[in-house]
């Protein structure tokens, strides 16, 4: 994971290296004053290793606000100095409008481009998304304003189908069943009167566009062949590689567009520079402004993996485009750096 990193980042056309770290420490069933305490001695000992032009971490599975806000404030007492060591931090103690929302927003944003190089967008369309985290909560928000319907979403438990689609107040419920600490989505269901399907994946229903923003290997060979049997027609990877390997090769053949996530999912990462930008010159950004800089970092990512395959005659395989095109960039900084 840490490798796809180098990728994506270098793909945004930001000023940004790549890797990946964490913990085995799970905080499921753990107080706040439990989760506080390993975070502050797990930064003890991670201080020594970033800097705001070294290494900054950011949030990700099991790491939101909260944590961070732990790890931060343990930082800043230890160093007795504020920088942008970390992303992801609270708006009001120097983070970022639409940090939580970024990566979700960026997905839909590449998707969005997808679809007018065939003279479509999203309007209209229906839509699966696995997860209900920040990434399918960024999903389904944008998805909303551009006149798309979110019909599913998911949990360890299995998912739910909601053929009205996911919009006002259930918009605001993924919120409320992510801070419950519960990981299950079958309350969602319960709340809103909607079908649940125990142990299932969300693949199996048909819809135009398919997000995967839940975790990595979620989706399978046979999940990839129902949704193609369905006729999908894009699948955009909000998640860290969410397709197994044969799944992948299995899309890649067939006859729709496929978004890979070291492209797609590059918005997370375009907003934590954002935020170590702003927090190098003390000063927030706007919402607008930061949603528009996403979306230009975003059309910028598309364009350069859709150049890349027409480039080497593979016109609109995203993923080749998105491999050589993060490739090249990375081996050019490498050479020019008397790196051999």
């Amino acid at each position: 994971l840490g490798f796809e990193q180098i990728f994506k980042n270098a793909l945004t056309g930001l000023l940004l290296g790549g890797g990946k770290g964490g913990s085995d420490f799970n905080p499921r069933g753990k107080s706040d004053n439990e989760i506080m305490s390993f975070c502050q001695s797990f930064m003890l000992e991670l201080s020594r290793h970033i800097g705001a032009s070294t290494d900054v971490p950011a949030g990700d599975i099991g790491v939101g606000t909260r944590e961070i806000g732990y790890l931060f404030g343990m930082y800043r007492r230890m160093t007795k100095s504020f920088k942008g060591v970390l992303t992801g931090k609270g708006i009001s103690w120097g983070g970022s409008y639409l940090r939580p929302e970024a990566t979700g927003y960026g997905v839909v944003y590449f998707a969005e481009e997808m679809l007018k190089n065939i003279d479509d967008n999203i309007d209209g369309k229906i839509v699966a998304v696995s997860g209900f985290g920040n990434v399918s909560w960024g999903v389904v928000k944008k998805v909303n304003e551009l006149g798309g319907k979110v019909i599913t979403l998911s949990g360890p438990d299995g998912f739910i189908h909601d053929p009205d689609g996911v919009t006002g107040e259930k918009v605001d419920y993924m919120l409320k069943l992510r801070l419950s600490g519960n990981d299950v989505v079958k309350d969602y269901a319960d709340h809103f009167k909607v079908k649940f399907y125990p142990g299932k994946r969300p693949w199996i229903i048909p819809c135009d566009i398919a997000f995967p923003c839940a975790t990595q290997n979620e989706l399978d060979l046979d999940d990839a062949k129902a949704l193609v049997k369905n006729k999908v027609k894009l699948l955009v990877e909000g998640a860290n590689l969410p397709v197994t390997l044969d799944g992948m090769e299995f899309l890649e053949n067939a006859d729709i567009f496929y978004g890979p996530a070291k492209a797609c999912n590059a918005g997370g990462v375009a907003c934590s520079c954002f935020e170590m930008a702003q927090n190098a010159n003390f000063m927030n950004w706007p919402e607008e402004e930061v949603d528009q800089r996403l979306h230009q970092v975003m059309k910028h990512i598309h364009d350069q993996c859709y150049e890349t395959s027409c480039e080497f005659n593979k016109k609109g395989n995203y993923v080749f485009g998105a491999n050589v095109a993060g490739f090249r960039r990375v081996a050019d900084a490498m050479l020019d750096q008397g790196v051999s």
